[in-house]
């Protein structure tokens, strides 16, 4: 019988807090743009330690380990396509050993990206290779101490079946997170109230479901609102990037303060989201505004009226995305400029 970890620990806390981001704070630690992060876990292990004890002491319920791109698709760009077991097995014994320090539980969930291929008809990557890709990911993952499996940042139906296939079969516990980074949907045409639909229809279905990055804390929302318009089968996820990203140079900056942060954070609750983190640009500080904001909510927060959108981007600024908000708000939206790019 599959163990259920993120389950048995939302049914123990009405909320729970997902840690910050991994790429850009990795840059900040000395990775140099271009590099895999992923290397980290076998040539600079303390550095991944340093991060993941940072998110912890911010207040974490759930630390996501560095293999984002731990894929054989992924790591094959870096020459590395022989070692996935290894470093998703070093990252995730890394993680255990950070989580196993403390007086609480923290779950160590299995990162797991996005090939970064297309899938037949539009490209080559077909189910079954995909399939045989994230299972090679994820016994790593397994094999180290993972508690669950973090399907992240994806934009295609098909690449979240293939994941979700994977996780089956490795009998773990799964979520799946979709970036709703195009005009409201994702790059392939999903759109947030399809991914619970998507989720009721899988054996097991995932723990949760949520978005994740994007591009920034308001548009985020707004899908987290779309997620829970109808009452969901599924704990929903709610992991925004640091603000906004605005690029300077050859640098892309997260406009995104603590406090906003802190505003994002009681605004997903009372959206409907159960587990909440930060992603792009999300700092151990930013991550302990957002506890803080967490703990101070609860529990009269899940029984708040649902905001409206005027109401949110008071808070954390326009929306970035053009997006028709004819239905909760009643307004029109405004819209920008995609900007910025995904580095968790």
């Amino acid at each position: 019988m599959m163990n259920t970890p993120l389950a048995d620990l939302l049914a123990e806390r009405s909320v729970l807090l997902a840690d910050g981001a991994t790429g850009t704070n990795f840059f900040n630690m000395g990775l140099v743009s271009g590099d895999a992060p992923e290397l980290w876990n076998d040539e600079a292990p303390e550095k991944v330690a340093d991060l993941h004890r940072g998110f912890i002491n911010a207040g974490a319920d759930i630390i996501l380990t560095n293999t984002f791109g731990a894929n054989a698709s992924r790591l094959k760009l870096h020459n590395a396509q022989d070692r996935v077991h290894e470093l998703n097995y070093k990252a995730a014994q890394i993680a255990r050993r950070e989580a196993a320090k403390v007086g609480k539980t923290v779950l160590v969930a299995g990162s797991v990206g996005p090939t970064g291929e297309l899938f037949t008809p539009l490209g080559e990557m077909t189910h079954d290779v995909a399939v045989s890709m994230f299972t090679d990911q994820m016994e790593g993952l397994k094999e180290g101490g993972a508690d669950v499996l973090w399907i992240e940042t994806m934009s295609a139906r098909e690449e979240i079946e293939a994941a979700a296939q994977a996780a089956r079969a490795c009998d773990m516990e799964y979520i799946f997170t979709a970036s709703f980074d195009t005009a409201g949907r994702t790059m392939m045409g999903i759109t947030p109230k399809e991914l619970p639909q998507l989720a009721c229809q899988m054996d097991p279905p995932p723990a949760a479901v949520g978005a994740n990055c994007g591009v920034g804390a308001t548009d985020l929302l707004y899908s987290t609102l779309d997620m829970t318009k109808e009452q969901a089968s599924v704990a929903i996820i709610a992991k925004a990037n640091c603000g906004v990203p605005r690029v300077s140079g050859d640098k892309v900056i997260y406009t995104g303060t603590p406090e906003l942060m802190a505003d994002y954070a009681k605004l997903a609750i009372e959206s409907g989201a159960r587990i909440i983190g930060g992603c792009c640009g999300t700092s151990y500080e930013h991550l302990a505004a957002m506890r803080v904001a967490i703990d101070e909510t609860l529990p009269d927060g899940l029984s708040a009226q649902r905001p409206e959108l005027a109401a949110i981007v008071a808070k954390t600024g326009e929306l970035v995305n053009q997006i028709s908000t004819a239905g909760e708000s009643g307004t029109a939206a405004r819209s920008g400029r995609r900007r910025g790019g995904r580095a968790r």
